[in-house]
């Protein structure tokens, strides 16, 4: 039993409880972050339009026609609806200063632009009561966040698996959120653009942090000599 559980926690109960305790803290104030940089509709919807008007110049405003396809098929809605910890908890850090900074609304709030709002449509929560209101901030669209996740999660597991099937799905598990996000009106392409440069942006941090680290021994030990 013991060397079963050596396998699971190899590192003991107390490690998997502060690694535990270390996503529930951050997943915490990062939700409750998100909520206080909340600051009002009217900056959001603004900056929410002006990606509207971009991606229409660029002739590339498609999500409209995405979430069509989905609506039409009810399963597919549904289906729409230490080092990787770094790396996630430093790309929502960064993604965190752009939701305070540029506030920014979802195409779901653009019904005038033919958006459909499926989080309306489709949840039975009541995302104005108390709770919820504090730790959600439905303007936090740019950079998308699922996005940066996404790719973050898909790369890594890619890389860990063994199976060739397996690492196909992990490999494609990033475009499938991407697909999700911007079909289900939650994210624009450019939302989806910014998140995986934030992810870009974070693992080089996280690389010339490592490197740093590694050099800063060898420098020590040259000098010792």
């Amino acid at each position: 039993m013991k060397a079963r559980l050596g396998r699971v926690f190899p590192r003991g109960w107390r490690d998997f409880a502060l690694q535990l305790g270390i996503w529930l803290g951050f997943a915490l104030a990062y939700q409750v972050a998100r909520g206080v940089a909340d600051r009002g509709a009217d900056e959001a919807l603004r900056n929410g339009q002006q990606v509207i008007d971009i991606q229409r110049a660029l002739h590339a405003l498609f999500e409209t026609d995405l979430e069509q396809v989905v609506l039409g098929s009810g399963d597919l809605l549904v289906s729409a609806v230490l080092g990787v910890r770094n790396w996630v908890l430093l790309t929502n850090v960064i993604a965190l200063v752009g939701y305070v900074a540029i506030p920014t609304a979802p195409p779901r709030m653009f019904p005038e632009e033919g958006f459909v709002d499926t989080l309306l449509v489709a949840s039975s929560f009541n995302h104005e009561s108390g709770l919820i209101q504090l730790a959600s901030n439905p303007y936090a669209a740019m950079p998308s966040v699922h996005a940066a996740d996404a790719l973050v999660i898909g790369l890594v597991m890619a890389t860990l698996v063994k199976s060739p099937v397996a690492k196909l799905a992990w490999a494609l598990w990033p475009a499938w959120v991407w697909f999700a996000v911007m079909a289900s009106g939650n994210h624009f392409w450019l939302d989806i653009a910014a998140g995986v440069a934030v992810a870009l942006a974070a693992a080089a941090i996280l690389a010339w942090v490592g490197s740093r680290r590694r050099v800063a021994p060898a420098v020590a030990s040259s000098r010792r000599w």
